[in-house]
């Protein structure tokens, strides 16, 4: 049994209207419904991002009160590579400590690589 149900809707992606044949049916074409599932994919990942990016910025305040760091800690703090953090330590410009297999840096070497000297 087929059913002859007719209903007019407004299709959400592209405002056309058009005759449904069913209740359900919320896109005028399968190009249209392509598009809207693209759109929601995306929207999708991009929240993941934000989200990921959010609790990145809440983790750095616990960094920010600690006074020895990490490697890991220091380059999410001065937002640089673990490869750079190793070559301003074996250069002598960032002071580190080894305990164990642990490297730790103190806050007062990072913050001296940064403050300006004058000419």
């Amino acid at each position: 049994m087929s059913s002859t149900i007719r209903v007019k809707k407004t299709c959400k992606d592209c405002n056309k209207q058009f005759i449904a044949q069913k209740t359900t049916t919320q896109y005028c074409s399968h190009a249209c419904a392509s598009r809207a599932y693209k759109r929601r994919t995306r929207n999708k990942k991009v929240d993941t991002i934000i989200k990921k990016e959010i609790e990145k910025a809440i983790s750095n305040p616990i960094i920010a009160q600690r006074e020895f760091l990490s490697v890991d800690e220091t380059c999410r703090l001065i937002n640089a590579s673990r490869w750079t953090i190793y070559r301003l330590i074996s250069n002598g410009k960032l002071k580190a400590s080894k305990i164990g297999r642990n490297i730790r840096i103190t806050r007062t070497s990072i913050n001296k690589l940064f403050t300006l000297s004058e000419i």
